[in-house]
């Protein structure tokens, strides 16, 4: 028969109380807008989860060219691959976008918690499940899709369009450099496609980017409306 205490305690066990608390190689700390977390070439020793806030995550090239690999938020892991314990260095850079409220785990201590607690394995499984779904969408994105399309998927992923729950879409505070580094193309294309999503109602900016609703018609078309070069 199952141990009916041990299955009371995995039914009021709560991952995000559990990570939003301190203890043995366990802490909770507060970054301010664009302090760095973490850089490319540190150890990497650490699992970080973020209770607040958003964290970018880059990389350089051998050339020094730097690009955006994600834009990660609350409720979301990062540097996570030192869990396996075949990466000893960071190989990409975190910094906070706004003020960032952080939980950091020692790879011991993140072990062990994953041991000891199925309710915290089945939130971060589910995490990375949905992690790698989001990867596979965005290798297809960028094999077949041009980059309008890329770009309006974006907006709409970074906008929260389209979740649970049912709220309004999320502002995007991104600058349109940074959009096009993670589209794949240039500024000027992104602020070409920029103006044109405004003038036909998909989006509104002024400092934060408003995603409507209507954004979703550039990713129902068989073909963009203007063809563009890549």
């Amino acid at each position: 028969m199952p141990n009916t205490a041990r299955v009371q305690a995995e039914d009021t066990f709560s991952p995000r109380t559990f990570l939003g608390t301190t203890g043995v190689g366990k802490t909770v700390e507060r970054y301010a807008k664009n302090q760095r977390i973490y850089s490319q070439g540190d150890v990497a020793d650490e699992v970080f989860f973020i209770q607040k806030g958003t964290v970018k995550i880059t990389v350089l090239s051998e050339h020094g060219k730097e690009a955006v690999v994600g834009i990660l938020e609350e409720g979301q892991f990062f540097g996570e691959a030192c869990i396996e314990g075949v990466e000893k260095r960071r190989s990409t850079t975190s910094q906070a976008m706004e003020e960032c409220v952080l939980t950091s785990m020692t790879r011991p201590a993140m072990l062990a918690a994953l041991d000891a607690e199925p309710g915290l394995s089945a939130f971060f499984l589910t995490y990375l499940l949905s992690r790698n779904r989001r990867m596979e969408d965005d290798l297809i994105d960028h094999l077949f899709n041009c980059s309008e399309k890329r770009l309006a998927r974006l907006l709409l992923r970074l906008s929260n369009f389209g979740t649970e729950g049912g709220g309004s879409p999320n502002p995007i505070t991104l600058s349109q450099e940074t959009l096009a580094e993670m589209v794949g193309t240039t500024r000027s294309r992104v602020s070409f496609f920029m103006n044109k999503f405004r003038k036909l109602g998909y989006v509104d900016y002024n400092g934060k980017i408003e995603v409507h609703p209507s954004l979703q018609e550039v990713m129902l078309r068989e073909k963009p409306q203007s063809e563009e070069d890549e």
